[in-house]
């Protein structure tokens, strides 16, 4: 039974979040088997990470492993190009907070920013939160220490991700 994140300090903010999308993707993705360095999705992401919010200091990295876009005033910020996953997204800064907590941030809170819509959304972790991110990171930890490549989903979002080629090609 998994307590508290310092047990996982390998499942990233980016793995944690795939995993609730594919866990092929989790696993290809934490055995460096990345695609994404040459997807254009990622890389308009990552210049809307880039150049929205100027003033703040971007990309505080915690164990070498969690990277929070930026912190401001005890709010954990994760920019997004879009609220296509939304969700995810969510669940990402839920984690964040989960982990800061265990570090002993007390009083601290999430929020989602999509700069193109102008969208932002309060993030709040609860108990239930940390019970189900304990519950995930499990899942994740079997999925990481697996031999074996998880299947394919075969979902409609699979033509638009970055790993499409080492899934159906």
């Amino acid at each position: 039974m998994i307590n508290d994140a310092k047990e996982l300090k390998y499942v990233s903010g980016t793995i944690y979040s795939y995993s609730f999308l594919c866990d092929r993707k989790v696993w290809l993705s934490y055995h460096n088997l990345s695609m994404e360095q040459e997807s254009e999705l990622v890389e308009i992401g990552k210049f809307i990470d880039e150049t929205t919010y100027k003033n703040e200091r971007h990309n505080f990295l915690i164990d070498n492993t969690v990277n929070i876009d930026f912190l401001k005033k005890n709010i954990v910020h994760e920019i997004k190009k879009s609220n296509k996953q939304k969700q995810m997204a969510i669940n990402q800064i839920k984690y964040y907070l989960f982990i800061l907590k265990n570090h002993g941030f007390e009083d601290i809170k999430g929020e989602l920013n999509i700069p193109k819509s102008k969208y932002t959304e309060e993030v709040i972790l609860t108990e239930e939160d940390m019970e189900n991110i304990k519950s995930n990171l499990e899942r994740i930890d079997k999925i990481l220490k697996s031999k074996n490549i998880p299947e394919p989903i075969n979902e409609k979002s699979c033509f638009k991700c970055a790993y499409y080629e080492l899934c159906y090609i």
